[in-house]
C-alpha cells in the first residue's frame, strides 16, 4: 500500500520536530507547515532547513491566512496538528477550528490527528477548575471534526515522560531527578502511564494509515510503563544505588499549594492532581472506541522507564 503523505502543523515544537522525523524514517512524503513571518528566530530556522536536508518539504501557511492552510491541507493525505495545549508554553487548542474548516473545504483529507498527546478529554467530563479548560477545549475541536464528517484518529499518549520521569513525577521541582530527596504526591501509589517523547511520535505515524485506528482512539500504554510515583522512585533508586529522602505532600495540602500559584501554573497542576492523586490514566479500561498501541504495534521497541531514567546519571 502506498504511504499516505502527511502535513505537520507546529513541526518545529516540542513533539512536532519528533513527529516529522518520525514521518521521515517511516518513509512518508513530508510537508511540514511554517509561518512565513518566522524572522530572525535563527533556531527554528535551523531546525527547517535541517528538515529539508532530510527530505521534507517546507510550506508557507499559518491561521492567520486560512486560504493558506486550505491550499496546504491540498497537499496531503493525512494532517497532524501538534501545536501547543499546554498553558505554561502557549494555549492555541481552539485555533484548530479554522483547520478543521480548512480541511472540510478541501476535501481530499483521509485522516486528521489533531493536537491531543495526552489525558483523554473524554474521559474528563468531571475535572477540576481551572484545569478543565484543556479538556473542555480539545472535546470542542472533537465535535467539530465528527460534526464535519472528518475521518479522524485521536491519540491519548498520556505523561510525557520528559516531564514526568525527569521530575520523579513530582510537578514542583527540576526536571532533573534529584539524588537526594524526593516529595511522593499522596501515597505515591497511584498508578500512571509514562511514554517517551520520541515513542509517542512513533507510535503516531504509525497509526496513521491503520485502518484497525480509523474513528477511534490510540491509547499509549506501554505495559512497562504503567507504574507508580513510588515504582519510578525506586526505579531510579537501584539505577543510583542510593535511597532517597522521601516526604508526602496530601491532596488538600496540594491543592493549597496550587491555589498560591498564576493561572498558567494552576491548569497544569490540576492535570497533575488527577493523574497522581486520581489515577485517570489508568483506572479504566480500553472499550470498542479505542485501540492500544503496544498492541497494534509489536514491532515498537519501546523505552521503558529504567533506559529513560538512565538518561539522567
Amino acid at each position: 500500500m502506498e504511504k499516505s503523505k502527511v502535513l505537520i502543523i507546529g513541526g518545529t515544537g516540542y513533539l512536532g520536530k519528533r513527529l516529522v522525523k518520525a514521518s521521515l524514517i517511516e518513509g512518508h512524503e513530508t510537508y511540514v507547515l511554517h509561518r512565513p513571518e518566522i524572522g530572525v528566530d535563527i533556531e527554528k530556522i535551523e531546525m527547517l532547513l535541517n528538515f529539508k536536508a532530510q527530505g521534507a518539504h517546507l510550506v508557507k501557511g499559518s491561521f492567520n491566512d486560512y486560504g493558506s492552510l486550505v491550499e496546504a491541507v491540498k497537499l496531503v493525505d493525512v494532517v497532524i496538528c501538534a501545536i501547543s495545549g499546554v498553558h505554561i508554553r502557549s494555549h492555541q487548542i481552539l485555533l484548530q477550528l479554522k483547520l478543521v474548516d480548512a480541511i472540510k473545504e478541501a476535501g481530499n483529507v483521509k485522516r486528521f490527528l489533531p493536537s491531543e498527546f495526552g489525558t483523554d478529554p473524554a474521559k474528563m467530563e468531571n475535572a477540576m477548575e481551572p484545569g478543565r479548560v484543556t479538556f473542555d477545549d480539545k472535546m470542542v475541536v472533537r465535535k467539530a471534526i465528527e460534526k464535519a464528517g472528518i475521518p479522524f484518529t485521536y491519540v491519548s499518549a498520556n505523561c510525557f515522560a520528559g516531564y514526568f520521569l525527569g521530575g520523579l513525577c513530582h510537578p514542583f521541582g527540576d526536571l532533573i531527578p534529584s539524588t537526594d530527596s524526593v516529595v511522593l504526591l499522596g501515597d505515591g501509589n497511584q498508578k500512571a502511564i509514562y511514554v517517551s517523547e520520541d515513542d509517542i511520535a512513533t507510535y503516531t505515524i504509525k497509526t496513521i494509515d491503520d485502518p484497525r485506528t480509523l474513528n477511534k482512539t490510540l491509547y499509549l500504554r506501554p505495559p512497562q510503563n504503567i507504574l507508580s510515583q513510588r515504582e519510578v522512585v525506586q526505579i531510579w533508586e537501584k539505577l543510583i544505588g542510593k535511597e532517597l529522602n522521601k516526604s508526602s505532600i496530601s491532596k488538600e495540602e496540594f491543592l493549597a499549594t496550587m491555589k498560591e500559584q498564576d493561572y498558567a501554573m494552576q491548569v497544569g497542576l490540576t492535570h497533575y492532581y488527577h493523574v497522581c492523586y486520581e489515577g485517570c490514566l489508568a483506572n479504566f479500561e480500553i472499550g470498542a472506541e479505542g485501540e492500544e498501541a503496544s498492541n497494534l504495534y509489536p514491532e515498537v521497541k519501546y523505552t521503558n522507564v529504567e533506559e529513560f531514567l538512565k538518561r539522567y546519571i
